[in-house]
């Protein structure tokens, strides 16, 4: 059985080197310069704007379509992308890639924001009502009724339905499981088990309820974080510009490697820059306008300058905090990697705390994110079978948490990666032909803003 799963490992790093290749690197940061460049800089022209209509709740809103708020669309988008990225994926881009790997993942995230911003255009644009009166869209839908192919709209629901039990599901048990054993030393077949019945409590609700609990659960794991990490900052607050010094330095230049440390080539600085900030902010990928679809908005724009904030969130604010922990206390290097090198950074800071800090963040960040990601995997799997297909789907996906738990973390990431990348072909590709869509709207919203 081991020899069995390493081929398998080995099959997925081929596949995994091969998928996030030049092409889709190069696809992925020109769709996000091209957005950029066509909205004029929405993503800090509108930002201010953007934070508004976030986190101010607007009586008007509620008389509009939709099936959750705008807060609560942003926080379900917020609680699939704000998980194991931030934590694991951080530490396993800097250990793999160096410090310049967090400047690629800004980057990633700037440009993101316009990317996101234009998949939640279309994806109210093109969203519909289904049997029950509930909104469904996202990529599938745009791309079948913007674009016309509809057999692409099949790829991406296919690889979306996949995709959830890497990145939103397996991927987050694993390490959670892993840092519970460490911290705790609770077996990860426990912690699986655990996740796996809290997981059930909440998905089999469906989007309301799920939409409920992240709007309680994703802001007050985020401020938890954001406040221990900020503590670490002070504490070496004479070091920050040095570390900054450190990323804009080695983002072109990467360090030779030594010790643990793998990283030589400036092309895998990049790759695991652009792969890991993609990863955790999820833009291009497809995944957040399924949500979004779900918002009560009367205009398409504002609901997608609401989930423009999410990029924001979650790369250039909590991902940032992450690397800066990692590169201050220089555990960056000690040859650790994903969640146990957090863990490692956050102890050396905060000796007795560090590891329990990172551990219940992962476990919050890790939990609300197998909740967003099942309603993607499910919306999902409704465009290709249709609603009955939904509840097998669910309890599919519940089954695979425990099982993810028990698997090796080279292997989960891998597969991860694998179908991320698959994902984000069809709906780039979508986003650069309807432009001129997105275009149009925003000039729309715009003009009426300022009458």
């Amino acid at each position: 059985m081991e020899a069995w799963l390493d081929r398998l490992e080995n099959w997925v790093d081929i596949a995994g080197g091969f998928v996030w290749g030049a092409p889709l690197l190069v696809l992925l940061v020109g769709t996000g310069i091209w957005l950029t460049w066509a909205l004029r800089g929405i993503q800090v022209s509108a930002l201010m704007h953007a934070l508004y209509l976030a986190l101010v709740k607007r009586k008007e809103d509620k008389k509009e379509e939709g099936d959750i708020s705008h807060f609560q669309a942003l926080m379900t988008a917020l609680s699939a992308t704000v998980g194991t990225g931030n934590i694991a994926g951080v530490a396993t881009a800097i250990a793999i890639g160096g410090p310049g790997a967090l400047f690629w993942m800004w980057v990633t995230g700037v440009l993101g924001m316009a990317t996101k911003y234009a998949e939640a255009v279309l994806a109210v644009a093109y969203r519909e009502k289904d049997e029950k009166g509930e909104m469904r869209g996202g990529p599938m839908y745009y791309i079948a009724k913007g674009v016309g192919w509809k057999w692409m709209a099949v790829l991406f629901a296919l690889f979306a339905s996949i995709a959830a039990f890497g990145i939103g599901n397996m991927v987050q048990s694993n390490s959670v499981a892993d840092a519970v054993q460490s911290t705790f030393n609770i077996p990860v077949w426990v912690t699986g088990l655990v996740l796996m019945v809290l997981v059930a409590t909440v998905v089999l609700g469906g989007i309301k309820t799920i939409g409920r609990v992240t709007s309680v659960l994703v802001p007050v794991m985020i401020v938890f974080y954001m406040l221990a990490s900020i503590a670490v900052l002070l504490l070496f607050a004479d070091q920050i510009p040095a570390a900054f010094g450190l990323i804009f330095t080695h983002a072109f230049s990467p360090i030779a490697a030594t010790g643990g440390f793998a990283g030589s080539v400036l092309m895998l600085t990049i790759r695991m820059g652009v792969a890991r900030g993609v990863f955790s902010n999820e833009s291009g990928l497809g995944s957040a306008p399924i949500a979004a679809a779900a918002a009560q908005t009367g205009h398409p724009v504002t609901q997608a300058l609401v989930s423009m904030t999410q990029t924001f969130i979650d790369t250039l604010v909590v991902c940032t905090l992450t690397g800066l922990v990692l590169i201050l206390t220089g555990a960056w290097s000690s040859g650790a990697t994903g969640a146990s090198l957090t863990a490692g950074a956050f102890e050396m800071a905060l000796p007795g705390l560090g590891s329990y800090i990172v551990t219940i963040g992962l476990i919050l960040f890790a939990y609300s994110t197998m909740l967003g990601w099942c309603y993607y995997g499910e919306k999902s799997i409704e465009y290709l079978f249709g609603e009955k297909a939904v509840l097998p789907y669910r309890v599919v996906y519940v089954l695979f948490v425990a099982i993810g738990a028990t698997l090796k973390l080279e292997l989960v990431w891998g597969l991860a990666d694998v179908f991320n990348g698959m994902m984000a072909f069809p709906n780039l590709i979508a986003l650069l032909i309807l432009t001129p869509v997105v275009v149009r709207y925003t000039k729309e919203y715009f003009e009426e803003v300022r009458s």
